[in-house]
């Protein structure tokens, strides 16, 4: 089963250039537009990791991470915010609703992807011996 990751950002060029990176190093990816959106697919798909902007359209990614914590379905997935401006929540209030790290745009997808093998682990594909 491959380990699947939510890219929820409204910006084309970085759900794209995300979403190349991740999937080129083994991860199933699914990609929202908005928070409204990425609520949904949370739901119906329980991905493995999020990763969010803070500022989207309909929900803002800190909204959808209090929806995702409020709901026992998707309560444990861990959550990575992307911001392009400074977040100030204390770690314990980014641990309440599911938070496990921030990173300030600009970012590298390289950056990303280390903070993915880091919080969720390699690909099944790096597990089982697989070249990627």
């Amino acid at each position: 089963m491959s380990m699947k990751i939510l890219i929820a950002d409204d910006e084309a060029h970085i759900r794209h250039v995300l979403s190349m990176k991740l999937a080129n190093a083994g991860y199933e990816v699914v990609v929202a537009t908005d928070g409204e959106e990425a609520l949904e697919i949370c739901q119906a798909e329980r991905p493995n990791l999020v990763c969010t902007d803070y500022q989207m359209p309909y929900l803002s990614g800190l909204e959808l991470c209090q929806k995702l914590h409020a709901d026992q379905t998707t309560r444990d997935i861990p959550i990575l915010m992307l911001t392009a401006r400074g977040f100030e929540l204390e770690a314990s209030k980014m641990a309440a609703i599911g938070i496990v790290d921030v990173l300030t745009k600009p970012f590298s997808p390289r950056e990303v992807l280390n903070k993915v093998r880091e919080l969720i682990g390699p690909p099944e594909s790096e597990k089982v011996g697989v070249s990627t």
